[in-house]
């Protein structure tokens, strides 16, 4: 099995460097994104946001959200056989807080929330009620998946330039 002093120097920046950039997109949408859609009427929000969702779905955004996803996997099974080194720790913890507060966010909160406003009719009053949680309640876990990504990218960083896991 590989160990973690085995793992290319690359793997570990290319995962720290997805993470960061990950946490960029997420920090956006936190920021700025849902607060411009927020502003427009409730028929406009939701047509919007139904399109971002759709072209969301981009080849190099997915590569970039589970490619990240899919070397955090690594690096964490990686880490495990180096619990000892004080490297191996932090990309061990960067790890799994992407795949659990990202990853695991992104599937159960964000995606659920996306599928019911995909099919809303941005017309009806359904479809606004509907509009006014999704903007509270999908803006709050964008919140934790880019404090997520965000965090995983420091410990990443760290782990990557502890001289104990080079």
């Amino acid at each position: 099995m590989i160990t973690v002093d085995q793992l290319p120097f690359a793997l570990k920046l290319f995962t720290a460097l997805g993470c960061g950039l990950v946490a960029g997109v997420f920090f956006a949408f936190s920021t700025f994104v849902m607060s411009a859609l927020a502003r427009l009427q409730p028929r406009e929000g939701i047509i919007a946001m139904q399109s971002i969702n759709i072209t969301a779905i981009d080849p190099l955004f997915m590569v970039a959200l589970f490619g990240t996803g899919l070397a955090c996997l690594f690096l964490a099974i990686a880490s495990l056989s180096k619990w000892d080194q004080p490297g191996a720790v932090y990309l061990l913890l960067g790890s799994l807080v992407y795949l659990v507060g990202t990853i695991l966010v992104t599937i159960v909160f964000n995606v659920p929330l996306n599928d019911a406003l995909a099919i809303a009719k941005p017309d009806s009053t359904e479809g606004a009620n509907l509009w006014a949680r999704y903007l509270t309640n999908w803006t709050l876990w964008n919140h934790v998946r880019t404090i997520a990504a965000f965090g995983a990218a420091a410990l990443l960083t760290i782990g990557l330039c502890d001289r104990t896991v080079q």
